[in-house]
C-alpha cells in the first residue's frame, strides 16, 4: 500500500525506503513559530496536528493515506527550535554539549481504516564537543533546518555516549510504530 508522507524532509523520505514503505512525497505548509506550549511534547503534538489538519485539508485520505510528523529537540529544559544563524546554532550546540538531549517524534498516520497518533521519545547523553569540530559542522551549514540544530546520523554521531529509543524517532519519525500499528 503507498501512503502519502506529508513532509518535505528527505531524512523521513530515506526512513520509509529504508523500511520498504512505497510512498509519495507531498505535502502543504503550516507555520509553527505562532505555537504557545507548556512542554516540548505539547509543542511537538500542536505542530503535527497543524500540518495534520493542513494536510488532510488539502489532500483527505481517499487517495492515500496520510502520515504527518514533526520534531522537536530539547535539553536543559529548552526547546531548541531551528537554528536561524549560525551564532544562534552555536549556542543551541553548546546547550547540548554533554548533556541529555531528548528527541520528541509526534506522527500521525491516517488511512480510511484507522487513525494512529504516536509521540515517542529519544534520549542521547552527549559528550562535549570538540570545538574544532563544532566550528566545521557550522561552517558547513548542514544544521540548517535541523531541530536543535542537531544531526544523530551526521556530526553528534560520533559524541554519544548513551542512547535511550529508536534511532528512527530521533531522526524524524518513528518508523518501528507505523510498522507495528499501521500494518504497513
Amino acid at each position: 500500500m503507498r501512503i502519502r508522507l506529508c513532509s518535505s524532509s528527505e531524512t523521513r523520505a530515506i526512513l520509509l525506503r529504508e523500511a520498504g514503505i512505497d510512498f509519495i512525497q507531498e505535502s502543504v505548509d503550516f507555520d509553527e513559530e505562532n505555537i504557545v506550549a507548556t512542554s516540548p511534547k505539547n509543542f511537538v503534538y500542536q505542530a503535527t496536528m497543524g500540518k495534520y489538519e493542513a494536510n488532510f485539508k488539502a489532500f483527505g485520505i481517499e487517495e492515500y493515506p496520510l502520515l504527518v510528523a514533526d520534531t522537536v529537540v530539547t535539553s536543559q529544559n529548552h526547546i531548541l527550535r531551528k537554528a536561524r544563524c549560525e551564532d544562534d546554532a552555536r549556542n543551541i550546540l553548546m546547550t547540548q554539549s554533554g548533556n541529555i538531549t531528548s528527541i520528541i517524534t509526534c506522527m500521525i498516520y491516517h488511512a480510511k481504516d484507522r487513525k494512529i497518533v504516536d509521540i515517542s521519545k529519544t534520549d542521547y547523553l552527549f559528550d562535549e564537543f570538540d570545538q574544532d569540530d563544532l566550528d566545521a559542522y557550522l561552517k558547513s551549514g548542514e544544521w540548517r533546518g535541523k531541530a536543535g540544530a542537531c544531526m544523530v546520523e551526521g556530526f553528534c554521531k560520533t559524541y554519544i555516549k548513551e542512547v535511550r529509543g529508536y534511532e528512527s524517532t530521533a531522526m524524524g519519525l518513528s518508523v518501528e510504530v507505523l510498522q507495528t500499528f499501521g500494518e504497513l
